[in-house]
């Protein structure tokens, strides 16, 4: 009787499930979990082929699911505690359809609890049974079991090391996003025998063509070269691709494991090559040897900087120079030359940086394309004994554009015939920004900043809007916001809008080496040329999903070894003493305390409520002492001291100076 009854009302619930569904109130989609807790779910296009808005779900209304899940979710009303974060659909997860994961890597912490190193996980797991030797701070990986009244249970079934070990903390991040391990000696071996594919080359090998990097850069697949075009107005800029192709063929041994991996993994203190490093190092560009390479030549006007016209070819050539982004940079700068540099060196210098000076002009005025540049601040981590070396800033310096410049317009060509030739390709496209979005970032302008930004859909305003930002350590943190706010690039089968570049038709071909959207382009117009049946569109389709599933995982990945690098380089500064003052400006309010964004340290920092003078509440979007005309909202400055490091919540504690 009791097994009839429950599958009676298991009969009920799901007429009424379906009642719903036909009313547009339960709709289906994949949960991401943001670090804040906030769930959204993403859902596919409309009929008619318009995307859908995403749906907010309240960090109550998550229940038992999980990032990556697919979930059902029913649609309610946006209520009054939550309205304010979200002014798009909302709803609650009702069901988990499918689980995305079994499995996770976090640090064991007192009282059997385990924390998850993947931030939009659940906070804590409880965790019963064998430990197979860990102990309090060792990294385990924990076998999910059951979700009981919204805590959830698992079972440690390894021990990983321990945490704050730099080896350690890189391994449990390669086992928390599942990325593939280096290859095997053999693997090295097996692919230092290959031999190129035959195909005609032309041989361009007397061309001046040099490969411009970074200092430290172990892969080199792009090279450029300039020289005169058919008419005096003209000039003829050479963009010059690894043919990786001519090694990797499509659905080969070495095809297979590079789509697996779907890019290099570039961790700090940790290298994850797409293809064997033996390879790549035998088919980089390098300097002083003949390489096959798949080359892209630019007529471009000299006094407009538009690319008037452009041909393909497989070639040979010959790298005269390996320059770097610094020597490069300080020739700009100040027109001298390191020693060794030839004439024809530094001439065919001055004009490569004078065609794309006008080059990116050019694309200014006509392509509007947004140029959000921000610092990127990376810690520097020995690879041979993972030891932290300090932290880099990069920023764009002209040398970097230059490069990007060439790329670019040979990604943009390549894209072009694609179409042209009807051949089936891979795009990268950048969707225009959500409105509600853009809304809730301009109400935050306006209310933490005093700033009106205008119509940020728009790409002109928006770059209007960047371009009057502050010059102070307030500039990074709106910018961060903003970048938030714009959805993120992906790769799809079709040409569509990329909102950043202001292009409608722009591919990926120029780093073959590194990244397997590329490498599956060069495959694409290899089979053309050779007359060989290229892949379809379908799948395409298939390898466009899985690739920008693999990007956004190894960028989270990459993100999450960087953060914790840099806690563990601050501990160290903690311990040796010294200064201890830094200036910051508030990102985000919340009642337990400050976010704040250390510029110079390129993190978030955290000061808990209590650690501030006076007794505060929350009010909107700041904090404000309830005797008293005290605040603090987003934008404002503050000192602070660093306090402690806490490993367990991944985050660095801060104390207003002077306490």
């Amino acid at each position: 009787m009791k097994k009839e009854k429950k599958r009676r009302l298991r009969r009920i619930a799901d007429r009424a499930r379906r009642r719903r569904e036909e009313r547009h109130e339960i709709v289906v989609g994949k949960l991401t979990v943001t670090p804040g807790g906030f769930g959204f779910v993403a859902l596919p296009p409309a009929p008619d082929g318009h995307p859908q808005e995403d749906v907010f779900i309240p960090p109550k209304f998550i229940g038992s699911a999980m990032d990556g899940d697919e979930v059902r979710v029913e649609l309610i009303p946006q209520r009054e505690e939550f309205r304010g974060e979200r002014r798009g659909p909302a709803g609650r997860v009702v069901e988990v359809i499918d689980q995305a994961r079994q499995e996770f890597v976090g640090e064991l912490l007192p009282g059997n609890r385990v924390r998850p190193l993947n931030r939009r996980m659940p906070d804590d797991v409880e965790v019963s049974g064998a430990r197979h030797g860990a102990r309090r701070g060792d990294w385990v990986r924990v076998r999910l079991l059951r979700n009981e009244g919204g805590v959830w249970h698992g079972a440690i079934n390894k021990v990983m090391g321990r945490a704050g070990v730099i080896a350690a903390d890189l391994d449990a991040v390669v086992a928390e996003y599942d990325l593939a391990p280096p290859y095997r000696e053999s693997d090295n071996e097996e692919a230092l025998a290959l031999q190129p594919r035959e195909i005609a080359r032309e041989d361009r090998t007397g061309e001046l063509t040099v490969t411009i990097d970074p200092v430290d850069a172990k892969d080199f697949d792009d090279a450029v070269s300039i020289q005169p075009g058919k008419k005096e107005s003209e000039v003829i800029v050479g963009v010059h691709i690894s043919d990786v192709a001519a090694y990797i063929a499509p659905k080969s041994k070495f095809d297979r494991a590079a789509e697996t991996r779907g890019f290099s993994c570039y961790l700090p203190g940790r290298t994850l090559p797409m293809l064997p490093a033996a390879l790549t190092a035998r088919i980089s560009l390098r300097a002083g040897a003949d390489s096959c390479a798949h080359s892209v030549y630019l007529t471009v006007d000299k006094a407009s900087g538009k690319v008037l016209d452009f041909h393909r070819l497989h070639t040979k050539i010959r790298v005269d120079h390996r320059l770097n982004y610094e020597e490069v940079q300080t020739f700009i700068d100040t027109g001298r030359a390191p020693d060794g540099w030839s004439e024809a060196l530094c001439g065919a210098l001055r004009d490569l940086v004078a065609v794309t000076r006008r080059m990116r002009e050019y694309r200014k005025a006509t392509e509007s394309f947004i140029d959000l540049a921000l610092p990127e601040i990376r810690v520097l981590c020995s690879e041979a004994d993972n030891r932290i070396l300090g932290l880099s800033v990069k920023t764009a310096r002209e040398s970097e554009n230059l490069v990007e410049e060439c790329m670019l317009a040979a990604n943009s060509a390549v894209g072009t015939e694609l179409g042209q030739k009807s051949v089936a390709g891979l795009y990268r496209v950048h969707p225009a920004p959500d409105p509600e979005k853009i809304a809730e970032f301009s109400d935050l302008m306006e209310e933490a900043f005093g700033i009106v930004p205008g119509d940020l859909t728009d790409r002109k305003a928006c770059n209007r809007f960047i371009a009057g930002l502050p010059d102070d350590p307030r500039r990074p943190v709106i910018l961060s916001h903003l970048l938030r706010s714009l959805p993120r690039a992906y790769y799809l089968e079709k040409p569509a809008l990329h909102f950043g570049l202001g292009k409608g038709r722009y591919s990926h071909f120029t780093s073959p080496i590194r990244r397997y959207p590329d490498l599956v382009v060069h495959q694409q117009l290899w089979n053309l040329d050779t007359h060989v049946r290229t892949r379809s569109v379908s799948t395409l389709a298939r390898v466009a999903e899985e690739c920008s599933e693999k990007e956004e995982n190894n960028d989270a990945a990459y993100f999450a070894a960087n953060d914790r690098l840099k806690l563990r380089y601050l501990q160290e500064l903690l311990e040796k003493g010294g200064e201890n003052m830094y200036e910051g400006v508030i990102a985000k309010v919340t009642s337990a305390g400050l976010q704040v964004d250390i510029h110079e340290l390129g993190l978030y920092g955290f000061v808990p409520r209590e650690q501030l003078r006076g007794d505060f509440r929350r009010s909107s979007r700041m904090l404000k002492q309830r005797r008293g005309e005290q605040g603090y909202k987003p934008g404002d400055f503050i000192y602070l001291r660093l306090a402690q490091i806490d490993f367990a919540r991944g985050s660095a504690i801060f104390v207003p100076a002077g306490r």
